[in-house]
């Protein structure tokens, strides 16, 4: 397995168990309150979930399927980052939203090549 391919499976599942988390977890409804989203949370829950599926079925049908969902997924992590360092929450806890938006930022490029 390649990295890219990698890439592609951390991310697609990483999304599917967030947006999941959205949707069900009061732990995360806890949190978007603490963001100031409150009423976001469902939304961002069904773009995470729609991003992963889109990358599974991208890898295996259309790359440009994978390309969108990849960019997608790249900017609402980075705008989920941004939300973090504007509530001031600790490196530790902006760092997966980070880290999530660079990989799907990888996957579009590769993609875009």
């Amino acid at each position: 397995m390649n990295f890219l391919n990698l890439a592609i499976l951390v991310s697609s599942i990483a999304f599917l168990y967030y947006g999941l988390e959205c949707l069900f977890s009061q732990k995360m409804k806890d949190e978007f309150t603490r963001f100031g989203l409150k009423q976001q949370r469902v939304l961002t829950a069904y773009l995470q979930l729609t991003g992963a599926i889109g990358l599974i079925f991208g890898f295996f049908v259309s790359p440009m399927l994978t390309l969108i969902s990849a960019a997608g997924l790249s900017l609402l992590m980075f705008l989920g980052f941004g939300v973090r360092i504007k509530i001031k929450d600790s490196i530790s806890e902006s760092l997966p939203a980070l880290v999530l938006a660079l990989i799907n930022l990888f996957i579009a490029y590769k993609y875009y090549q």
